[in-house]
């Protein structure tokens, strides 16, 4: 079962692609997106990263974490499930 990680305080220049970087050095990213506002396209700051085993997404957020990317010190835990 995969398990989901919310990234927040991103840079704004971080893309998709940087936020799948960095977390597969942890182990399987099975996605990766940086929240885009819709009307502008620009980055929100904050990402989802999807990855393949608890685990490994243990491990990512401690590592990650208060870590300062470009600048940003982020804010990684496990995603909240979205209310409706």
């Amino acid at each position: 079962m995969s398990t989901n990680i919310y990234v927040g305080n991103l840079a704004f220049s971080t893309d998709s692609a940087a936020l799948r970087n960095l977390f597969a050095q942890y182990g399987e990213v099975t996605n990766a997106q940086v929240v885009t506002d819709r009307d502008t396209g620009r980055s929100r700051g904050f990402g989802f990263v999807e990855m393949s085993s608890d685990e490994e997404a243990r491990k990512a957020i401690a590592e990650t974490n208060g870590k300062s990317i470009e600048g940003r010190q982020l804010n990684v835990n496990i995603a909240k499930e979205r209310s409706r």
